[in-house]
C-alpha cells in the first residue's frame, strides 16, 4: 500500500516514518506545542536564517553515545532559526524540506533533535517520488516506525482514489487506522465536494503488508444520499495485486428464473492459479452453481468453466415440467508450447440438454476455444495440434459436435477423426513460389454415410511485371483425392479423381497523387482451364454446404476454398478496384467483379454463386471518416434481372452526443439456403442528453418474421468515476418449448470496486 507511504522523511530519518498511536494525539499537542511561550522567550538568543536553504543532520541526546553520520535533509523557508534550549529547530514560511526524492510542504515545521521527531503544522503535504501525494492539517513522524500521527488527513491514491479522514494513526505491527473516513474514486473539487459514490465508515484499517481496506459500519452514499449499510466491509487498495475475496454480488428478476441472488468468490489460489465459485438461488428454480477456474503453467494454461444443477424444465415464464434430474455445462480450453514452433491445445464445450445455456444465461457459446470454430447452436470439442515454421503449416485435430438446434439429431452429427493439413512451400527465386501440400478427413456416424478423403497436392505461382506498368501472375495447381465411402449410402466403396487448373490474372494498376486527394485504379482479368468432371455425385459434400463465392474468391482459379466441390472446366473473372484517399484520413474503395464459366456443374447450387455459367455480380464498399462515420457494403446482384439477391450493410458512428451502430441485411429466397427469405436489421446506440445522462437502446428486428426478436432500452447515468444503467430487455424469440422472456436490470460499475446489479440476460 503506497498512500502511507513514507510520510516524512527529514533529518535523517530512516526510509519510512510511520504513525504513533492516536491517544498520544492530544497529550502530545499539550506538551510540546508547536510554539510555547518558553520557546518565543527564548527567540533572541536564537539563531534566524531568513530565507535560508539549510542542511540539517540528526544531533544526539546529551550522554548518548555517539551515532552514525545519517543523510541530510534540504530545508527551505521564509524563516529558519534554531531554539538552543529546546534543541530544536523551526522553519516558518512556505516550507519545503527534500529528502531522497520525497517533498514535505507546510506553514511551519519543528525538529526536534533530541526526540529525533518532526512536526509540520498548517496545509501539509507530502508528495512521494512516484508522485503520490498526502495531506494534513498536522502531522508528526518518527524515525523508530514505531509511532506516528495525523490529523485532518487525506491522500491520492492510484486510479484517481482518495481517502480522507479526521486522523490517521500507525501501530508497530504496520496496521494503519483511519478514524470517521471517507473514500471515493471520484474527483472532488471546491465547487462539488460531493462525490458521485463514496464509502464513509466510523472505522476503517489499513493493511500496508496485505493492502487491503477493512470498514467498520461502512455506509455506501450516492451523491451523497445512503443507499445501504454494511456492518463490515473489505477491499483491496488500488494499488494491490490480486487477492481472495468475495466479489460484488449480481442480483436482479428475470421472467424465467424470479428473482436472483448470485454471489462469486474469488480464490487466488497461487500465482499461477485462480478460481471463481458463484452459487446463484433463484426464486422459481433450484440453486446453480458456476465455477471459472484458469491455470497458467510453464508452456501454456487451460480454462474451465462449468456449472451444475438438480432440476426440471422450464419455459420462458418460469413454469417448471418433467423430471428434476442433474443438469449442468463445461466450456473448457488449453493450449501447450511443445516447442517454439509446435504446440497442442484441447478444447471442451458440451451442455447436458440443448436449452440449458438459453434457460440459465450461460454466455460463451459462441467464443472461439481451439484451432476450428463451431457454428451457431453448436458446440465442438477437439483435440489438436499446430506447427508452423518459416516455409511450412501443418495442423492434426479430432472434433466432436454437439447440436443445440431443434432439428439436431446427435446419431447424425460426424466424429472426425483426424483431420489434416500440412504444406511445405519454396521461394524458387526467379522462378516464382511453390508449394506441396497434404490433406486428410475422416469421418464416422452412428447413423449416416461414413467417409474417408486423403488428398495431395502442388501449387506454383510467379508475379512479373510487364511493360507499360502491367501485372502478370501466372499460376498451376493439381491435386489428387480418394475418397473411402459407405457403397449402401453412395452406392460406391471409393472415389479417386485428379483435379488441376492453369492460368494467369493480369492487372493494369493506375495511380494519380493528388494535392488533396490520391486516387488509385485497378482493372484485373483472371482466365483458367481446369480439369472437366471434378465432382463425382457419389462423394458427400461435408466441407461445402453453405459456402458462397463472393469478391474474396473472385480472382482465385478455384472457386470453392475446400475440398470436397472443385471448379474445374474453363472461367474467367473480371473486375475492378477503385480506392480514393485523401489527406485528412477519409478514405473510399470498392470493388466490383462477376465470373464465367465454360459450362454448368450441376454440383454447384443457386447459394454458391456458381452455378450456370455465369455468376451474380458481386460488390463490396467502404467509407471511413474517422470515428465519426463508417460505412461499409457487399452486394450480390442478379445476373439477368439485377435484383439485389443479397445485401449487408454497416454504419457506425461516435460523435459527441451519440454513438451507435446500425446493420442490415437481406438474402433473396432465390439464393437462401432453406428456400425462405431472411431479412432483419439491428441497431445499438447510446445518445447522451445531458453530461452525465443518456438513454441506451438496442433492436434486434426480424423483418421477414415481422417480430423484434431482442430489444433493449434504458436510461444510464455516468461520470468519470461510475456508471449507473436501469434497463428493461425482452426477447420474443421462440426456441420449442422455451418462449418470450423479460426483465429489469439495475447494473452500476464503481471504479476501483467493480460492478454491482445483474448481468446480462437472454
Amino acid at each position: 500500500m503506497a498512500f502511507w507511504s513514507q510520510y516524512a522523511l527529514l533529518a535523517g530519518f530512516s526510509a519510512v516514518l510511520p504513525l504513533a498511536a492516536h491517544a498520544q494525539v492530544q497529550e502530545a499537542t499539550a506538551a510540546d506545542s508547536l510554539a510555547s511561550p518558553a520557546a518565543a522567550a527564548e527567540a533572541d538568543a536564537a539563531k534566524r536564517l531568513p530565507g535560508t536553504v539549510t542542511e540539517i543532520t540528526p544531533a544526539a541526546s546529551t550522554g548518548s553515545p555517539p551515532q552514525p553520520p545519517s543523510e541530510s535533509v534540504i530545508l527551505e523557508a521564509d524563516r529558519v532559526y534554531e531554539i538552543s534550549g529546546e534543541n530544536s529547530i523551526v522553519a516558518e514560511g512556505n516550507v519545503e524540506a527534500l529528502y531522497q526524492g520525497r517533498t514535505l510542504r507546510a506553514d511551519k515545521l519543528v525538529y526536534n533533535r533530541t526526540t529525533e521527531k518532526v512536526r509540520a503544522s498548517g496545509n501539509v503535504i507530502v508528495t512521494d517520488p512516484d508522485g503520490a501525494q498526502q495531506f494534513a492539517d498536522e502531522m508528526e513522524v518518527g524515525t523508530t516506525l514505531s509511532d506516528g500521527y495525523a490529523i485532518g488527513f487525506s491522500a491520492r491514491l492510484a486510479e484517481g482514489a482518495t481517502v480522507a479522514a479526521n486522523s490517521a494513526v500507525r501501530r508497530t505491527d504496520g496496521i494503519n487506522a483511519l478514524e470517521q473516513m471517507v473514500y471515493t474514486s471520484c474527483e472532488v473539487c471546491e465547487t462539488d465536494k460531493t462525490p458521485t459514490w463514496s464509502i464513509r465508515a466510523r472505522r476503517a484499517v489499513l493493511d500496508q503488508d496485505s493492502q487491503m481496506i477493512s470498514y467498520r459500519d461502512a455506509v455506501v452514499e450516492v451523491a451523497g444520499i445512503p443507499v445501504f449499510y454494511l456492518p463490515y466491509l473489505a477491499h483491496p487498495d488500488p494499488n494491490s495485486e490480486r487477492r481472495s475475496g468475495l466479489l460484488i454480488p449480481d442480483v436482479g428478476v428475470s421472467s424465467k428464473v424470479g428473482g436472483f441472488y448470485k454471489q462469486p468468490y474469488y480464490w487466488a489460489i497461487s500465482d499461477s492459479s485462480e478460481v471463481t465459485i458463484a452459487p446463484r438461488l433463484s426464486e422459481n428454480v433450484a440453486p446453480v452453481l458456476n465455477v471459472d477456474f484458469k491455470k497458467r503453467f510453464y508452456s501454456g494454461a487451460i480454462r474451465i468453466d462449468a456449472s451444475a444443477t438438480n432440476e426440471a424444465e422450464f419455459d420462458g415464464d418460469g413454469e417448471l415440467f418433467g423430471e428434476e434430474q442433474f443438469r449442468g455445462h463445461v466450456y473448457a480450453n488449453g493450449a501447450f508450447a511443445i516447442t517454439p514452433e509446435w504446440l497442442w491445445g484441447f478444447a471442451v464445450e458440451s451442455q447436458t440438454d440443448d436449452l440449458y445455456d438459453k434457460r440459465y444465461d450461460i454466455d460463451g457459446q459462441t467464443d472461439k476455444r481451439g484451432l476450428y470454430e463451431n457454428q451457431p447452436r453448436r458446440l465442438l470439442s477437439q483435440l489438436f495440434a499446430v506447427g508452423q515454421g518459416d516455409d511450412y503449416y501443418a495442423d492434426v485435430a479430432i472434433l466432436k459436435s454437439q447440436g443445440l438446434r431443434g432439428q439436431d439429431d446427435a446419431d447424425r452429427l460426424p466424429f472426425v477423426a483426424p483431420l489434416l493439413y500440412a504444406e511445405k512451400n519454396w521461394d524458387l527465386g526467379s522462378y516464382g513460389f511453390a508449394n506441396v501440400n497434404l490433406s486428410s478427413a475422416v469421418l464416422r456416424r452412428d447413423v449416416g454415410a461414413d467417409s474417408q478423403r486423403v488428398s495431395a497436392g502442388a501449387e506454383w505461382r510467379d508475379f512479373n511485371l510487364l511493360p507499360g506498368g502491367f501485372t502478370f501472375e501466372p499460376f498451376a495447381e493439381l491435386r489428387g483425392d480418394f475418397y473411402g465411402l459407405d457403397k449402401e449410402i453412395s452406392g460406391k466403396s471409393s472415389v479417386s479423381r485428379a483435379v488441376g487448373n492453369a492460368g494467369a490474372k493480369i492487372a493494369y494498376p493506375m495511380i494519380r497523387p493528388g494535392k488533396t486527394v490520391d486516387f488509385t485504379l485497378e482493372p484485373a482479368v483472371m482466365g483458367a482451364w481446369g480439369f472437366s468432371n471434378a465432382n463425382d455425385p457419389a462423394i458427400p459434400i461435408e466441407d461445402s454446404q453453405l459456402y458462397e463465392s463472393d469478391e474474396s474468391s473472385l480472382f482465385d482459379a478455384n472457386g470453392f476454398g475446400n475440398f470436397d466441390l472443385y471448379e474445374g472446366d474453363g472461367k474467367v473473372s473480371a473486375g475492378i478496384t477503385a480506392r480514393a484517399l485523401w489527406k485528412n484520413g477519409t478514405e473510399l474503395s470498392t470493388q466490383v467483379g462477376r465470373r464465367w464459366r465454360s459450362r454448368a456443374d450441376e454440383a454447384f447450387n443457386v447459394a454458391s454463386n456458381l452455378d450456370g455459367t455465369a455468376s451474380d455480380w458481386v460488390a463490396t464498399t467502404s467509407l471511413d471518416f474517422g470515428p465519426a462515420l463508417k460505412l461499409s457494403s457487399r452486394l450480390r446482384v442478379d445476373d439477368e434481372e439485377f435484383a439485389l439477391n443479397r445485401v449487408d450493410l454497416r454504419l457506425s458512428t461516435s460523435l459527441k452526443r451519440f454513438r451507435g451502430v446500425a446493420q442490415y441485411y437481406n438474402i433473396n429466397q432465390r439464393i437462401s439456403p432453406l428456400r425462405v427469405p431472411d431479412e432483419g436489421v439491428f441497431l445499438q446506440g447510446e445518445v447522451q442528453v445531458t453530461k452525465n445522462y443518456s438513454i441506451i437502446f438496442s433492436q434486434l428486428r426480424d423483418i421477414a418474421g415481422n417480430l423484434n426478436a431482442q430489444q433493449e432500452i434504458g436510461l444510464a447515468f455516468s461520470d468519470p468515476c461510475s456508471r449507473f444503467e436501469l434497463v428493461y430487455s425482452r426477447n420474443e424469440q421462440f426456441d420449442r418449448t422455451l418462449g418470450p422472456s423479460e426483465n429489469f436490470q439495475f447494473r452500476f460499475t464503481l471504479k476501483s470496486l467493480g460492478n454491482f446489479g445483474s448481468d446480462e440476460f437472454d
